[in-house]
């Protein structure tokens, strides 16, 4: 876990998971260091991490006047209700199915709620963000924003991608991935977290990209990669070419099974923990 600056005005607090036979994929939160600080989503909820000694890092929590919570996946929540008591005036950024489904959970406070849709903006004391659906998306509520001040935009799970190793998904850049790499771990993941690209029209897809494409901004943060700085040319021309990309297939249970069939007597397997060998051993992964 680390935390470091992307372009102008923003602490990335920069964290990973393992994807086996995949790679390593960012997890990333952010903080927007503006007069009315926001915190963009909060991290995973994984019982080794605090969310709330990582920001404090970065800004005081008690200092915190926004969550601009993307979507309200396990991956993008992890702090959200500790920050809430550590942050008495901040106010949570959704829309109203979002807030909705976080309150099959736990019950988001309504005083506590503020709910903006795609196309309108928030004021934040020094600047204004606009916000917007990004081109790819695995949840019907995701709203990114673009801050022209710092010529910063936020895309949620848009062009994100698993990389080679946990050094560059935790604490790297996208700049210091080779470009054909980079391309080929953008579509991976657009097929896998976005599988309805491959089914709708590509005209009115491609519709989606140009508002990206016309902001122009200089760093792009997404959830699932490292931050981006003068990429976006090259990122749009890759997620421009999803639907026409291979589909994401992963294993399944015969995969499975040969996997653990091939373990060796030693370790977990010579344990007699199956389990344990499981989480241990690599998952294929999609073919290539």
């Amino acid at each position: 876990m680390t935390n470091l600056k992307a372009g102008r005005d923003v602490t990335v607090l920069a964290d990973c998971l393992e994807v086996p036979g995949i790679g390593f994929l960012p997890v990333n939160a952010f903080v927007l260091h503006a007069e009315e600080p926001v915190v963009v989503d909060t991290g995973l909820g994984l019982p080794d991490r605090d969310f709330l000694e990582r920001l404090g890092s970065a800004v005081d929590p008690a200092d915190v006047r926004w969550i601009w919570l993307t979507h309200p996946d396990r991956d993008h929540t992890g702090g959200l209700f500790a920050l809430l008591e550590a942050a008495p005036r901040a106010r949570v950024v959704t829309t109203f199915v979002g807030a909705g489904i976080m309150s099959t959970e736990r019950p988001l406070p309504l005083d506590r709620v503020f709910l903006l849709n795609p196309g309108q903006s928030l004021d934040v004391g020094d600047r204004t963000l606009a916000a917007f659906r990004p081109p790819l998306y695995d949840s019907p509520v995701t709203v990114g924003f673009y801050d022209d001040r710092s010529r910063t935009c936020f895309t949620s799970d848009c062009f994100g991608a698993p990389m080679p190793d946990a050094d560059l998904a935790d604490g790297g850049t996208a700049e210091a991935v080779a470009p054909e790499d980079l391309r080929a771990g953008q579509l991976l993941w657009a097929t896998a977290d976005s599988p309805w690209v491959h089914n709708l029209d590509v005209d009115k897809y491609l519709a989606t990209i140009r508002p990206v494409r016309e902001m122009d901004p200089e760093v792009v943060l997404s959830t699932h990669l490292p931050p981006a700085t003068g990429l976006t040319p090259l990122m749009i021309d890759t997620i421009s070419g999803a639907p026409g990309a291979d589909p994401f297939i992963g294993p399944d249970q015969q995969a499975l099974e040969r996997m653990l069939a091939g373990f060796e007597p030693s370790g977990a397997a010579a344990r007699g923990d199956p389990a344990e060998a499981a989480a241990a051993t690599p998952v294929p992964g999609p073919p290539t």
